[in-house]
């Protein structure tokens, strides 16, 4: 049987350090009575220690224990001599024992006392409320945080508003938190000293527990009293695919200050983020102008550039960013990160030499990347290259080879190698490779949604449906599912008001994601509504000008009596996707010559 590092402490162990102090007390006795007998010389005056004798001896027992690998019984030793002393080192000592004998509860316990027995120490809050965090004990932490606030100074306090969130990052009960803090926030909030912390502090807590709207609210506040706070312009910018009035102040702060470079910079990952590829790449396009000795824009803009089908931009951009990258570099020799980077650079090539169909020039990017163990997107994009070539069979092996052990490595696989077999439209072997994947993840609402998709490839709609409908049901806020199901009700022309009601849900959920607000123009065609499916339409497009939006933005344009608009929208996307299905077949059914 396991042995735990905390048992329950042994009676001889306590009788040993009991006798080890009675004996030194009785020593101390008899020798104040022999000195009474026989007078000594005059002596020094002497500085006593606050340590008694017992106390010493019951200290050198626990330590003795510690080293003897005794942390139960040392623990305990030592937290009744912390109790008895009130010595704060002793208490931070007792919690160390139990931290590093993976004994959280018992660590609490001995922060507690700590807390209790000296109510006036910063510390032992702070410690107390880590061991909660890390504990997940949410209904506990609000008194902690009230002492803290009370304790601390104005900037400790400041301090502490700005760490709790992150504090409680990885809680799985967000909701939780959020609601124990929550009072302590909103009265620290009435503190004009502490306003904005506690503001946004409760910002980050609501946005952690999938609460936009509030979210949103919050930090508004603290951005109109103060229109360029950063803390506050972080936290729209984490807001604004769910939150669209969330991007205008991040706007005014850059028209008022251009030379932002590091807010430039985020807002445009934060519209990549939200798949505003169009928009993205502009900014970190004048940031290559802006910056231009600076790698990090140049690699931004290639992989956009690759994403936007324009490869001879994104080799441009990225070999731009392999020599700032070169040039960096102070002692000679890249660092990790560094070698990182220049390794995802190679890998992006690899991808604008498939645009090209250039096979052995994908292969040679490849080969120059080296990894201690196989990963997942340099193992897919070897298997592709390979199935490119007519080699399936060696492809699919080659995704076999990735680990396997866990759910989460599991899952991997079968993702990388689907993907693979949906990008070489081989419908029915990925259908049925995501059967098994599903009969052995069935909680895992992607591979349920990848499922799906596959279904739909294959006309397998009510299977289509049921699937999606179980992927709401296991991930509720899976805006993708609800996408998907009512675009497909959409192009069939079923249940059209069901249809919408389910893209408006996506939309709430995904305000600006351009395969939303695709599927929200398609479904206003299907009703017959050409003036705003053209808006929404053109809106998807300006955002990412992929061949499926096209297809669609073109079919509305010709309906209207656009056609030579609609033409030019299908030929963009043709330039970019030549083949694309959607441009193709839309153009056959509406009879539109090029």
């Amino acid at each position: 049987m396991p042995r735990s590092p905390f048992p329950l402490l042994r009676p001889s162990r306590l009788a040993l350090a009991c006798a080890l102090g009675l004996g030194s007390l009785a020593l101390s006795v008899h020798a104040g009575e022999a000195d009474a007998v026989e007078p000594a010389a005059p002596a020094k005056p002497v500085q006593n220690s606050a340590m008694d004798a017992p106390m010493f001896y019951q200290l050198l027992v626990g330590e003795m224990e510690l080293r003897s690998g005794e942390m139960g019984v040392a623990y305990q030793v030592l937290l009744d001599a912390a109790r008895r002393t009130q010595d704060e080192p002793l208490y931070k000592r007792v919690v160390q024992i139990a931290v590093q004998g993976r004994a959280g509860e018992q660590a609490l316990v001995a922060a507690k006392a700590w807390r209790d027995g000296m109510p006036g120490s910063l510390e032992a809050h702070q410690t107390t409320l880590q061991l909660l965090a890390l504990l997940n004990k949410p209904q506990e932490i609000a008194a902690p945080v009230q002492s803290l606030l009370k304790l601390g100074s104005e900037s400790q306090s400041q301090q502490l508003l700005r760490s709790l969130p992150g504090l409680f990052a990885r809680t799985p009960e967000p909701q939780r938190v959020l609601e124990a803090l929550q009072p302590t926030l909103q009265a620290s909030a009435r503190n004009p000293a502490l306003r904005q912390g506690a503001l946004l502090c409760e910002a980050r807590l609501q946005l952690a527990a999938g609460h936009a709207a509030p979210a949103w609210t919050l930090t508004e506040q603290v951005l109109q009293q103060e229109p360029g706070q950063e803390e506050a312009l972080g936290l729209a910018l984490d807001l604004m695919d769910r939150q669209p009035p969330a991007e205008a102040p991040v706007r005014a702060a850059l028209a008022a200050k251009p030379d932002h470079h590091g807010l430039r910079q985020a807002y445009a990952r934060a519209l990549a983020r939200s798949q505003r590829l169009v928009e993205a790449a502009a900014e970190f396009r004048r940031l290559t102008v802006d910056t231009p000795e600076q790698p990090t824009p140049w690699y931004a803009l290639g992989s956009l550039e690759l994403e936007l089908h324009h490869p001879e931009r994104a080799e441009a951009a990225l070999q731009t960013f392999l020599k700032r990258l070169e040039d960096s570099i102070a002692d000679g020799e890249l660092s990790e990160s560094g070698r990182e980077a220049r390794q995802q650079a190679w890998l992006l090539l690899s991808r604008v030499a498939e645009q090209r169909k250039d096979w052995k020039t994908a292969q040679a990017w490849l080969d120059r990347i080296e990894v201690a163990s196989p990963r997942a997107d340099l193992s897919y994009r070897k298997a592709l290259l390979l199935a490119r070539q007519g080699r399936l069979d060696q492809a699919r092996q080659v995704i076999h080879e990735l680990p396997g052990e866990t759910d989460e490595q599991l899952r991997t696989r079968f993702m990388a190698e689907s993907q693979l077999l949906r990008d070489l439209q081989q419908w029915p072997a990925a259908y049925e490779l995501l059967g098994r994947a599903t009969a052995r993840l069935p909680a895992d609402a992607d591979l349920l949604y990848e499922q799906a998709m596959m279904a739909e490839k294959l006309n397998l709609l009510d299977e289509m449906e049921q699937q999606l409908r179980r992927t709401i049901e296991i991930s509720p806020k899976h805006f993708h599912a609800y996408n998907a199901l009512g675009y497909s009700l959409a192009d069939r022309k079923l249940r059209l008001d069901e249809a919408r009601e389910l893209i408006v849900k996506a939309l709430s959920l995904a305000p600006k994601e351009p395969a939303i607000v695709d599927s929200m123009g398609w479904v206003e065609y299907r009703l017959g509504r050409l003036q705003e499916a053209q808006r929404w339409l053109a809106e998807a497009y300006a955002s990412r000008p992929d061949g499926d939006i096209a297809a669609h933005l073109g079919e509305v344009l010709w309906q209207s009596g656009q056609k030579d608009k609609a033409r030019q929208v299908w030929a963009e996307g043709l330039k970019r996707e030549p083949g694309n299905e959607a441009i193709l077949e839309a153009r056959q059914r509406l009879q539109a010559a090029p």
